[in-house]
């Protein structure tokens, strides 16, 4: 199955880093986090991915142009080169990645759009913004999606926020308080898979989640499956330390690639 990844945003909430690189470079335990996204659909079999390039494209494209898998294996130095210490091939070799140039300041939807050509003989595919790591079980989704007669779908989750919820008795006094765990809020957690029936519901200048996902919504034909186990978005300085951290503890329940194994097929229904 196919992998979008909308990789053209500026990352404005990560300015420090995004000035230099674009965000899905941002590195957590010294590899992009765009590389760890990848690492995790391949885990699940799926290593035909289309980035959508934008603001600092050139530099995503580099990456992989130059990519040394050494940095992210254990290595043996001789003769002058690097032998990876377990693999005889690199670990992207099996990667299939189209690279488009999607436009600096296009949203969502329209990024979609300027791929399409790629996506309409598909089945079906998937979708994601490229700064969100989760242990979202991929398999459970896909079989949860491809038995209903959805459109489009997406991994739903808990806002990992902690401010509360008000609700207000007449005269504006406060009735009730609850944190958003408590109040059964669920969110869209990025994680995205689509029917290239998508096409027919979403225009030119539309964003994806509003106008298109609206037009399921009418028709009942939006999917959400829960997952209430390790997500995490990339958006703000404090959630990419709070990453780092997790990685320099061992305590990385993204990196499902390593109880999958390197070579696991998708399963089917």
């Amino acid at each position: 199955m196919k992998v979008v990844l909308f990789c053209g945003g500026q990352g404005t909430r990560l300015r420090d880093y995004s000035d230099q690189i674009p965000k899905p470079l941002v590195p957590v335990g010294g590899l992009p986090i765009l590389w760890h996204m990848m690492k995790y659909y391949a885990a699940f079999g799926h290593t035909e991915f289309i980035l959508c390039l934008g603001y600092k494209g050139e530099a995503i494209k580099r990456f992989f142009l130059e990519y040394n898998a050494a940095m992210s294996n254990d290595f043996v130095l001789e003769n002058g080169g690097a032998r990876l210490d377990g693999l005889v091939e690199p670990d992207i070799r099996d990667w299939r990645i189209t690279f488009v140039d999607t436009g600096q300041s296009t949203n969502i939807g329209g990024r979609l759009l300027r791929v399409r050509k790629h996506l309409e003989n598909e089945e079906m595919f998937l979708c994601n913004y490229a700064d969100i790591l989760t242990d979202l079980d991929l398999d459970a989704m896909v079989r949860g999606f491809r038995a209903s007669d959805a459109i489009g779908g997406f991994c739903a989750v808990t806002p990992p926020y902690s401010f509360h919820l008000v609700s207000l008795r007449e005269g504006d006094k406060v009735e009730r308080m609850m944190s958003l765990q408590e109040s059964g809020t669920l969110m869209n957690g990025g994680y995205i898979i689509l029917r290239p029936q998508i096409f027919d519901n979403l225009f030119e200048g539309e964003e994806l989640v509003v106008e298109g996902f609206a037009r399921l919504v009418e028709q009942n034909r939006l999917y959400a499956h829960r997952h209430g186990g390790f997500w995490m978005p990339m958006d703000t300085f404090k959630e990419k330390q709070a990453l780092d951290d997790m990685l320099l503890r061992g305590d990385t329940p993204w990196q499902v690639w390593k109880t999958r194994g390197a070579h696991a097929q998708p399963q089917v229904a």
